[in-house]
């Protein structure tokens, strides 16, 4: 069967300039992102492409660093290299042999935490850094150079405008490139193996999982939470492992791109605030497959519906700031008498509120903490946005505009 076409990604330009001020990028994010195919398409006539996970390259690499980099001398392709940790401070040795060349080595691992480690105490100032997530729905629709509605006064067309039912198609399908690209696949086929090599090769290679039982348990007792605020303690309790164990995991989940973890916006308000935390899964075919949700009208009609959409806009923010080398500066705004506004996006100084509804009649009322958060946070406070399952753009009163997901 031949491979399906290569999508464009965002990060592209991004990367093409980075290799050309910097001695080595790396690209992190989870198995099956892309990563490797994007870095080949880019890189592939000019790179010597050698994979770290076989185990026989992986011995050689850290038994004889040094000889293992005068086998495969710049400019080269490390793939998954976090799997030879050794082999950073020799990097780091043959970059500064020339450290006027620009583009010597491309490293990428799905491994986050044990790769920028390396990455921080071996290639600090050597290395840019980025990170590659599944397709963004600018990504899916053709669209990468696409704006935010807060950062252009021109407005975009609806002549592309996705269906309500293609909305939640996408959402139950998911991102991953491989999945979302080929109609062919089988759903639960395809992310339950996802999920089972995830949990084989990520999970047990960082030894912080004994009993994978007990982590698949975890696992979907976590996803059930998408989009609340997160409570390890009660998680923990309800399914028998301990708080320490809890975070261990977590850490492991979003140390491979699999959860994203929201915090707060405090502000200098003296109101009193939530400062807990929510969790969102990365990919959202991930999630409905650990929640069992096996089509799109299961999904949009569920208990889950609401959390599923303000997921899914949620990272496809976050996806589209991360994939223009940007820091998605994102978070959400919750007092503790209950007022929330979903997102809260940092952007040119002032503060993006944006509320999530699983509708397609969006109505003043849904507005009402976006404008409350407007009040409170004054000249701080840019316009609002309603974002939702729609097709119509409309004003909310005042600061406030319902914005069909499209018009994102």
């Amino acid at each position: 069967m031949s491979a399906p076409p290569y999508r464009e990604r965002s990060l592209e330009p991004v990367l093409r300039q980075a290799a050309k001020e910097f001695p080595a990028i790396v690209l992190t994010g989870p198995r099956q992102s892309g990563k490797t195919t994007l870095l080949g398409h880019l890189f592939g006539k000019t790179h010597r492409r050698v994979s770290l996970e076989p185990e026989n390259v992986r011995l050689a690499a850290m038994q004889d660093p040094r000889g293992f980099l005068a086998g495969f001398p710049p400019p080269v392709f490390f793939d998954e290299v976090q799997y030879a940790p050794s082999l950073f401070p020799y990097l780091k040795e043959e970059i500064d042999k020339h450290r006027h060349r620009s583009g010597q080595y491309l490293l990428t691992g799905s491994q986050n935490l044990q790769l920028l480690q390396n990455v921080t105490e071996s290639l600090a100032g050597r290395a840019a850094i980025f990170t590659l997530l599944p397709l963004s729905a600018r990504e899916i629709s053709k669209e990468l150079r696409r704006p935010f509605s807060w950062e252009s006064a021109a407005r975009s067309s609806l002549e592309n405008a996705w269906p309500r039912h293609r909305l939640w198609e996408q959402i139950v399908r998911g991102s991953y490139p491989e999945i979302a690209t080929s109609r062919r696949k089988l759903l639960s086929m395809w992310h339950s193996s996802y999920v089972q090599t995830y949990l084989e090769r990520d999970v047990r290679s960082l030894r912080q999982v004994g009993d994978l039982t007990s982590f698949q348990v975890f696992l979907r007792a976590l996803a059930a939470q998408h989009g609340q605020l997160l409570d390890l303690t009660h998680l923990s309790g309800n399914i028998g492992v301990s708080l320490n164990t809890a975070k261990a995991w977590l850490s492991v989940l979003e140390a491979t791109h699999q959860v994203v973890i929201l915090r707060p916006y405090y502000g200098n308000l003296k109101k009193r605030l939530v400062k807990t935390p929510k969790v969102y899964f990365t990919d959202s075919g991930t999630l409905c497959y650990l929640v069992d949700l096996q089509g799109a009208g299961h999904a949009a009609s569920g208990p889950m519906a609401g959390a599923l959409w303000e997921g899914f806009v949620l990272l496809d923010i976050y996806k589209t700031f991360l994939h223009r080398g940007e820091t998605p500066r994102v978070y959400f705004w919750r007092t503790s008498d209950g007022h929330e506004v979903d997102i809260i996006v940092e952007h040119a100084g002032r503060l993006v509120p944006i509320e999530v509804k699983a509708t397609a009649t969006p109505k003043p009322a849904m507005a009402k903490d976006v404008r409350l958060f407007q009040e409170l946070f004054g000249s701080m406070a840019a316009p609002g946005y309603v974002v939702h399952t729609g097709s119509e753009r409309l004003p909310l009163g005042p600061g406030v505009t319902a914005l069909p997901f499209r018009l994102l």
